[in-house]
């Protein structure tokens, strides 16, 4: 039996999992998610990553690989690191394999990867350096709204009228919503016309990477957004792009899901190469 981890390092968030593989089918033994809250990532993941050993009652010489993405890089523990867009790409194929696309849509930036039933990367987009599509500026404006994380996807789908949000611009954005709350709109209307604001900028970058042949799976924190789910839903169905958007129950951890199975796969590569070296 071989075991491999996925340490995914964000920027809001260290999601960590655990595989064990045996006749080459991998088998979830645990994961983890942790809050970064202006703590060190770094130490942050190596105390997720014991967590997780911990519960799952493997010791680290146990684990034969250590995969990071995200900005895990630097980790000290790691045996080796994969890109974003290829661990989010396999992992949305591990969690639905009618995935034709996945749409990481996390604190910092939305990202658009088109993939086969590999997982393997055919394209990929992502959004500008501009936030106004990411989870760090709606959580600045739930903040200003006086508003949990936790409710911003059901207010959103309560609204009756949703104001136009400016989706360009994230500064663009928060005056308008300033504006908002000065003439009085409700927080869903407001919550409701940034999440549409949000969804029109993926969708068209959903539009840049090709033709999709499956589903797109959301990733990342803002997968389990409900209320921009249903604005991505909307918006597919309104510019008549034929494509279902839906989201796993652990689409948070599609990332780490990736670089667990590319480790695995990358560990056995480097085994078969040792033992042809051996027979040599």
């Amino acid at each position: 039996m071989t075991v491999t981890a996925g340490i995914d390092v964000g920027t809001g968030a260290v999601k960590a999992v655990l595989f064990s593989f045996a006749g080459g089918e991998p088998l979830w033994l645990a994961r983890r998610i942790e809050r970064v809250r202006q703590r060190d990532p770094y130490r942050l993941a190596e105390e997720t990553y014991e967590s997780l050993l911990e519960e799952a009652g493997v010791k680290r010489g146990e684990v034969a690989y250590v995969a990071s993405t995200g900005e895990g890089e630097a980790l000290s523990f790691h045996t080796g690191h994969f890109y974003s867009m290829t661990t989010h790409g396999r992992g949305a194929i591990f969690l639905d394999a009618e995935a034709g696309a996945a749409l990481d849509v996390g604190a910092l930036h939305g990202r658009a990867i088109r993939i086969d039933p590999r997982g393997k990367v055919l394209s990929y987009k992502m959004t500008s350096q501009c936030a106004s599509g990411s989870g760090q500026f709606l959580e600045n404006i739930a903040r200003y709204l006086g508003i949990a994380q936790d409710e911003i996807g059901a207010l959103s789908k309560e609204a009756d009228n949703p104001e136009k949000v400016s989706g360009i611009c994230a500064v663009l954005a928060e005056t308008d919503v300033i504006n908002m709350v000065s003439r009085g709109v409700s927080a869903p209307n407001i919550l409701k016309g940034i999440h549409s604001a949000m969804a029109d900028r993926l969708i068209r970058l959903l539009k840049t990477i090709g033709s999709i042949d499956g589903a797109v799976l959301m990733t990342g924190g803002l997968a389990h957004d409900d209320g921009l789910l249903s604005a991505m839903q909307e918006g597919m169905d309104k510019e008549k792009v034929k494509v279902p958007v839906r989201r796993h129950p652990q689409s948070i951890y599609a990332g780490a899901i990736g670089a667990a199975l590319w480790g695995a796969f990358r560990h056995e590569k480097l085994a078969r190469l040792s033992s042809l070296a051996d027979a040599a």
